[in-house]
């Protein structure tokens, strides 16, 4: 039986139990969504503060030196660099994750010439699959043609017409893990590209890109990373590909020399040329600040750590029998998902917004997902019982049954 001092035990011997306080946590609330969006750390404020009043307020135009804000794009993706496993000088912050998909797709495609072919999996992350489209639209399918294939089917449907394979770490829905080493090694084999999509991996689970030969990867800046909503995302390009890349958005920060303001662009050198347009520095100093709440711990603390909370959940939703309710869609091994995990129930969205209401918040996907987040730096053993508690009481009492909740906002 799993009880209130257990669970007090456990954060007493957490490692990484100081760090939550370094978030500002509202109270009586339960945060388990930080897989869609990361709590504030509470330095964060202070930087952003600095560069609204000193930076912008006092020094202008002028900050763009003084305070090298022309560099934060490199200097944010070196900070990066360390948390998926990749040397310095591959990794750059700037735009979001869609339109860094579209540069890297389209780059791709160019290193593959007579190849017109980007496959993917069924399920994967939508954006990831409309960006795809959209650019198969306008190159057209002899060009470039997505293909869908399930999991299981995937290495199998790998041939000499695949350019490059598109493909989430973590699947957004279950939590999934997928393998990315074989997977690489069988795409390789067959002469095509992989870019991986970490936006449910960066900052949770060890990726190590240059140990498994990766070619590209993105990933976003505003979950485990905890860098606010709509913060810049990131792209990986392996070293060895720098010299062929070359990809459509040739925006003015991308140019060998932006400040020459030539009429014809020269593309910087190595990941510079994934640069577009200006770079958006409020949101890129609050990422670099919140990338500093990470520097004094590991991925090995961190992922430890939510896979304790993730089985911890599971543990408690057995204790209080309500697995005939809730039916996991995530792997049962924790090793084989990321830091989150997915249950279905035929009120899904109403429990969703009923377990909100009592102080829990947690979100819905489509089609029945109610979906609960693990970020280790800020939630404790303790919040998992209290929310497991928080359910029980709303399924017992029937609140997720309520006519309000047929109505559905406009962000599930």
């Amino acid at each position: 039986m799993i009880c209130v001092n257990a669970v007090k035990a456990m954060d007493a011997a957490d490692p990484l139990a100081y760090k939550r306080g370094e978030f500002q946590l509202p109270a009586g609330k339960i945060y388990l969504d930080g897989n869609s969006l990361g709590a504030l750390p509470l330095s964060v404020i202070d930087r952003l503060q600095a560069t609204v009043l000193e930076q912008w307020g006092d020094d202008l135009i002028s900050s763009w030196n003084r305070h090298g804000w022309i560099d934060l794009p490199q200097r944010v993706g070196e900070k990066i660099a360390p948390l998926i496993g990749a040397a310095t000088g591959q990794v750059i912050c700037c735009d979001s994750i869609s339109v860094n998909l579209f540069k890297l797709l389209a780059t791709a495609l160019h290193m593959r010439p007579g190849r017109s072919v980007i496959l993917s999996v069924e399920g994967n992350f939508p954006t990831d699959l409309y960006m795809a489209q959209g650019l198969s639209t306008l190159l057209k399918e002899q060009t470039c043609q997505l293909q869908q294939v399930s999991e299981s089917a995937l290495l199998d449907s790998i041939d000499e017409s695949v350019a490059v394979l598109l493909l989430s770490h973590v699947n957004f829905r279950s939590g999934a893990i997928l393998a990315m080493q074989a997977i690489t090694a069988a795409a390789h084999a067959a002469g095509a590209l992989v870019i991986w999509d970490l936006a449910h991996s960066a900052g949770a689970l060890a990726v190590e890109l240059d140990a498994r030969n990766i070619d590209f990867a993105v990933g976003c800046g505003y979950k485990y990373l905890n860098g606010g909503p709509g913060a810049p995302a990131f792209i990986y390009a392996a070293r060895r590909h720098h010299s062929a890349i070359k990809q459509p958005l040739s925006g003015w920060m991308g140019h060998r020399n932006p400040f020459a303001f030539e009429p014809q662009y020269r593309p910087g050198e190595g990941v510079q040329q994934f640069m577009c347009g200006t770079p958006p520095i409020l949101s890129l100093a609050a990422l670099d600040a919140a990338l500093d709440v990470l520097a004094d711990t590991s991925i090995e603390q961190r992922r430890q750590k939510s896979l304790a909370l993730g089985e911890l959940f599971v543990d408690l939703v057995m204790q209080c029998e309500l697995a005939d309710a809730l039916q996991l869609q995530s792997p049962t091994q924790a090793e084989q998902r990321g830091s989150q995990l997915a249950w279905s129930h035929p009120q899904a969205y109403g429990l969703c917004q009923a377990w909100i209401e009592h102080g829990v918040t947690a979100d819905f996907r489509e089609p029945d997902i109610l979906r609960v987040g693990f970020s280790p730096l800020y939630t404790s053993f303790r919040d998992i019982y209290e929310a497991v508690e928080r359910l029980r009481a709303v399924l017992a009492s029937g609140t997720h049954l309520d006519p309000r909740w047929q109505q559905r906002e406009k962000v599930t």
